[in-house]
Formats: structure tokens, sequence, C-alpha cells
């Protein structure tokens, strides 16, 4: 190959007309700018249609996680029950937002036992307050009380490091020895239905829930309370999957269950649910549901 100059070095390596080698040892003409910056575009369009797909995936594979997590807590809630002669564990509220209703002392016979807020409370990232409660020996893994969706934090939180809260679930109040609450038979919240002491209780263990994950604004205590009597949310179910909320029942199943109404579908933010909600009667449907499926109206 004969010497080349400076001049036409430069030449071959235009700026404007990049040569690339092709088979054979022969140099061709490469992409222009323009060129580039179409292909650039182009991948840029397509990562734009592929984002909400994703997105999507993404969404049902925590609901996935989320049900089997669920699911494994109403496994222990089973185990609990099997070896205490078919009582079930205690569901005792502890941040009452009725002030007519008592409120439970803190106690590790509680299924868990933490009150979470929006501050620094130990309690928001303690696992004390799960291991050392009384469903922990049949559910000692930490990592399914909280859903995979859920890493909702203040801003004070976040400033602090942290990284997630502990818990995203809580139990039906319909379910388990809510004690003050429940010391007469029945509960002071809703007394024209059934409280469930006992597994044997429950007439169609397939329809009623014992777990959900609740709205990261209301969860606090483990004790999910509505009374069938006010239209009213007192607590509000989560939505974190595509405007839907995870679910396990007496007889062992999950399922996730879509809301029809935004104002079941508040936004997963610190102060996006003030409690309790009135509501409408066109929009019942979806807290028709959930009190459909806590209990069974008493005999």
């Amino acid at each position: 190959m004969p010497y080349q100059t400076k001049e036409q070095v430069e030449s071959d390596f235009s700026p404007v007309q990049i040569r690339v080698k092709r088979f054979g040892g022969k140099f061709g003409r490469g992409f222009t700018l323009t060129e580039l910056l179409v292909v650039i575009a182009v991948i840029g369009i397509l990562a734009s249609l592929l984002m909400p797909a994703l997105s999507k995936a993404k969404a049902r594979a925590q609901s996935v996680f989320c049900m089997n997590n669920t699911k494994q807590l109403t496994l222990a809630w089973n185990v609990y029950a099997d070896d205490h002669d078919g009582r079930l564990a205690y569901n005792l509220a502890m941040n009452a937002k009725n002030p007519s209703q008592p409120v439970a002392l803190r106690t590790n016979l509680n299924w868990v036992n933490n009150v979470m807020d929006w501050e620094l409370h130990p309690d928001n990232t303690n696992l004390a307050g799960i291991t050392e409660a009384s469903l922990a020996p049949y559910a000692s893994s930490v990592g399914i009380y909280r859903c995979p969706a859920d890493y909702v934090l203040s801003d004070i939180q976040r400033s602090a490091g942290w990284s997630a809260r502990v818990r995203s679930y809580s139990m039906n109040a319909m379910v388990g020895d809510a004690g003050e609450v429940s010391k007469s038979g029945f509960n002071i919240n809703n007394t024209n239905y059934v409280q469930f002491f006992t597994m044997t209780a429950i007439p169609h263990p397939e329809n009623i829930f014992i777990f959900l994950d609740e709205h990261p604004d209301s969860i606090d205590d483990g004790y999910f309370l509505n009374r069938a009597y006010y239209s009213e949310w007192n607590d509000l179910p989560a939505s974190y999957h595509n405007g839907a909320a995870a679910f396990s029942f007496a007889d062992g199943h999950s399922d996730v269950h879509r809301w029809i109404y935004d104002s079941t579908k508040r936004p997963s933010l610190p102060e996006a649910a003030p409690l309790p909600a009135y509501v409408k009667s066109s929009e019942r449907a979806d807290f028709n549901w959930v009190v459909s499926h806590m209990s069974v109206d008493a005999k």
C-alpha cells in the first residue's frame, strides 16, 4: 500500500462521510449524520412503545408475588388455628379512628404488633413487631408481610434513608378475637354480622377474605375495619396492581380484585386517602364487595 499523505488520511475519515471496512478488504460509504439521527429517533419511538408493555408486565409480576404473600400468610393463619384448637389468631384494633371504639393495648398476642405512620417512629421499620408477634412462628419470613409494589414513604422517611416500611397487609376485622370490641361475642362495629372466632364458624371459607394489601395511608395497625351500616370507608384497600388489590380467603386461595371507581383507587401516597371517606350512592359497588366478603349476617 503506497504511503498516504496527511491530507489523504484526513479525507478518508471525514466526519461527514465515515468509511467502514467491508468484507474483502474494501471500504464503502458509511452512515451520514442525518441517517444516524433517524436511526436514533426510530429506536426512541420503539422504546416508547415498549415501555407501557414492560410496565404492565412488571405490575403483573408484582401482583403474582403479592398474591403469593397473602396466600403464605393465610397458610400460617390456618396452621396457627390448628395448633390452638381451632381458635383464630388475635386481631386487635390498636389505632382506632372511631373515638367510641376501644383501643387494645400493645401485645405480642396479636398477629402483628406495630402501628405504622408517616413519621420516624420505630414501628415503621422495626421487624420485632412481626417477628415477636403470634403469627411469626408460622410465617417467619418477614418478606411476605410486604407487597413488592409498596415502597411508599413520606418525605421525612425518605430523607432519613429508608427504603420501605415493613408491612403492607392487614387482616379482616371480622376474623379472630378482637379483644374489647368483640368480648360480648360480636363486634360492636358490625353487630348484625358474625365475628369469626374459630375456623369452623366460617360457613363459606371461599367467600371470606382474611388478608389484603391496604392503602398505605390507612394501614396503621393490622386491623382492617369497615362498618356495614355507614356509607364510608373507614379503612381503604390498596390499588397497587393496576387499580386492584390482592386478597386471600379462608379456604386458602388468593386473588386480585380490581376496583371500579377512582374514589376507591386513591394514589399510593402519604395523605392521599383522607378517612373516613363518604361513599356516594352511585359508587357503592367497591364498598359493597368488601362488606359482602368480610362476614355473614348473624342469625
